[in-house]
């Protein structure tokens, strides 16, 4: 499969082939990329929202009126869930969201993002990513010839500290290192940058699991 290659300063560019790059036919690996993406998500939620029921708001030990002949509806507690500041009827509590993923369906899923990606043209490969300064200019001007609109993740192994401070003021670029690259990363960016030493590592990953 080629991919386009980019100069460090994304001046030119030209395509290279990549043959150990995964190649699907088919619908295989799209369950696999749904179930990891879905665990992804529910495994990065806190699960910390909790509400009160009438058992554990302070308060309403005492009847607010007499039961009967005061023309008003009756009334046991100032806690009820029908009165405001009262307790919470099925409402939420702290709950585990987490789900478990098999290392072979990881795998399958990671490997079938990354060829949906590079199959579309949004996976990208630039030579270096390596800063002399930590100027955000110089980030800004190699990702806007490269892609000058849209969310961007630049992927590499690793970041030179110049070149994390340069980018981190960038909103719309993400930095992931290729070690911890996930399939959620590969499907939630318009388009993808990775360096010719990241790329290298995530083939050897790929082709790993593979094996």
């Amino acid at each position: 499969m080629k991919l386009k290659v980019y100069s460090p300063d994304a001046s030119s560019s030209r395509d290279e082939d990549f043959p150990n790059l995964p190649v699907f036919e088919g619908d295989k690996g799209l369950q696999a990329l749904k179930e990891v993406i879905v665990a992804i998500r529910a495994n990065q939620r806190q699960g910390t929202r909790s509400t009160k029921t009438r058992g554990e708001v302070s308060g309403g030990g005492k009847k607010p009126w007499r039961q009967k002949g005061t023309g008003r509806a009756r009334a046991g507690s100032i806690r009820s869930p029908l009165w405001v500041g009262g307790g919470v009827v099925f409402g939420p509590r702290p709950r585990d969201f987490s789900k478990k993923i098999n290392q072979k369906v990881s795998s399958l899923a990671f490997s079938r993002a990354l060829f949906d990606r590079a199959s579309a043209g949004e996976l990208v490969v630039i030579e270096s990513v390596a800063l002399p300064q930590a100027k955000t200019r110089q980030v800004n001007t190699i990702v806007n010839r490269i892609e000058p609109k849209g969310k961007l993740l630049l992927v590499d192994a690793p970041f030179s500290a110049e070149t994390a401070r340069a980018a981190r003021n960038l909103a719309r670029v993400s930095l992931q290192e290729a070690a911890k690259l996930n399939a959620l990363d590969l499907a939630q960016y318009k388009k993808i940058i990775v360096s010719s030493a990241a790329l290298k590592a995530i083939l050897a990953r790929v082709n790993g699991a593979q094996n």
